[in-house]
């Protein structure tokens, strides 16, 4: 059948905002010319993160009603203990609000001045802790992740041969690896197996702590069983339990592949760095079997953790992605392929051919979706992990510049997609007249969120 069919049916429904063209071009120069800032009110298809934003099950809500809010020893920390633990392997499990306080307490705790941290590619967050922590961000792609249009089944892998370079080079000066899987920086790009075993291997080895950002795992997972030989009749649990066998521990944002709203964890193996964890995460989160989060929350995440394992979910939302940057891709946009998990990625320097990277043509594409068809994305390019010397000014290019559409998990149907399709065949027509744009205002850290810009004249 060409129909994709949800597997699960709609049992509540909220109304989708329809502005007007009119009220699209006032709202985004009002918000400066950044999507972040505009009132989700005036959004009618909201792409700008996958993140909190997808839809709850029945056995979600039903669970939260379970929610004990006790302070200390509640048993809804105790389920969710238990199903983080049955997943991951790992023993110590530690609540936190969302996955960037779990990124903040590991750099707090192992984390010296000056020290580096190697990932496959390093996300926003991630980024900013480190540096925040006055560490060095280190991010190791492979070459395939910077060709958008040329097919490889894991652009998220690590590039194995300048990892051991720098375990060797500079191993006094690196903290530890963390592997993100799914790749978000590189286009949702899955890691293959085989990737994650030899550079948890070639750490190990050097005497380095190994692990995984796996905020997107199940659908990791997925891509390795479709992907990757040796893995086409195991179970999806099964993949997951190797990757995470490899590791020392696991930091994750339960805003995606747990279908929370809110809330993370940081799962160890090592009890001493649990402990250490548990010391500062007080100061911050609040009594580590709450975390920051209320106990409705948590047992809304021991489901979740559960229901994202589902096979017939994840084969719909792989091939539901791939259908949205399939339309994208007939429609005359350049794409990153093969598509990614979460999201689909546009190369926007590629279609936006008559702007430069300095232009930022991710931010201008994203302005365009927004004013055309309502859909607010967001640009992964120079705007968001470019760098600018604080000295000089100068600005530094990103390695791509991408536009993601983030899909929110259960939450828009197949026609809403077709919409956003239909409608990208009448932007086609526009391309060459899309402008670029300039900072009139930024933040040292995480710039993206709060800048302002002007369009080029």
């Amino acid at each position: 059948m060409k129909t994709i069919i949800e597997p699960f049916r709609i049992k509540m429904v909220e109304p989708l905002p329809l502005p007007s063209e009119e009220q699209r071009l006032n709202e985004i120069k009002k918000a400066h010319y950044n999507l972040f800032k505009l009132p989700s009110e005036v959004v009618t298809f909201d792409f700008l993160t996958d993140s909190g934003t997808g839809s709850m099950s029945a056995n979600q809500w039903a669970q939260m009603m379970n929610g004990d809010e006790s302070y200390a020893g509640s048993p809804s920390y105790y389920r969710f203990e238990k199903a983080v633990q049955d997943i991951t392997g790992f023993e110590f499990v530690v609540p936190t609000h969302q996955g960037r306080a779990a990124e903040a307490l590991l750099m707090k705790v192992l984390l010296k001045p000056n020290k580096r941290v190697i990932g496959n590619t390093h996300f926003d967050t991630t980024r900013a802790n480190i540096e925040v922590n006055q560490g060095v961000a280190i991010d190791l792609p492979i070459r395939e992740a910077s060709e958008s249009s040329k097919y490889y089944p894991f652009k998220g892998n690590m590039d194995l041969a300048r990892l051991e370079e720098e375990l060797k080079n500079n191993h006094s000066e690196i903290s530890f690896v963390i592997m993100t899987v799914t790749n978000n920086s590189v286009g949702g790009q899955p890691v293959s197996m085989k990737n994650i075993r030899e550079a948890s291997g070639l750490a190990h080895k050097m005497g380095k702590l190994f692990f995984i950002d796996c905020a997107r795992f199940a659908e990791n997972a997925y891509f390795i069983k479709q992907r990757e030989s040796g893995y086409e009749e195991a179970s999806i649990i099964s993949i997951v339990k190797e990757m995470f066998s490899y590791a020392d521990g696991a930091l994750m944002s339960a805003k995606k592949d747990a279908f929370g709203n809110i809330g993370g964890f940081l799962a160890l193996k090592d009890g001493a760095i649990a402990n250490d964890v548990r010391t500062w995460m007080v100061v911050t989160e609040g009594f580590p079997t709450y975390g920051g989060l209320a106990g409705r929350d948590l047992e809304a995440l021991a489901v979740g953790l559960r229901e994202i394992l589902e096979e017939d979910y994840l084969k719909y939302r792989i091939k539901s992605t791939a259908y949205l940057g399939e339309g994208l891709k007939s429609a005359g946009f350049c794409l990153v392929e093969p598509f990614g998990g979460h999201a689909v990625y546009i190369d926007a320097l590629k279609t936006l051919s008559h702007l430069v990277w300095s232009d930022y043509p991710g931010q201008s594409l994203s302005v365009e979706f927004y004013k055309k068809i309502g859909l607010r994305s967001v640009e992964v390019g120079s705007v968001m992990l470019g760098r600018r010397n604080v000295n000089t000014g100068i600005e530094e290019p990103a390695l791509n510049e991408l536009v993601r559409l983030a899909i929110p998990r259960r939450v828009y149907t197949q026609s809403h997609i077709d919409y956003i399709i239909e409608s990208a065949f009448e932007m086609k027509k526009n391309f060459t007249s899309y402008p670029g744009y300039e900072f009139i205002y930024q933040a040292p850290v995480l710039r993206h969120f709060t800048a302002q810009f002007k369009m080029k004249s």
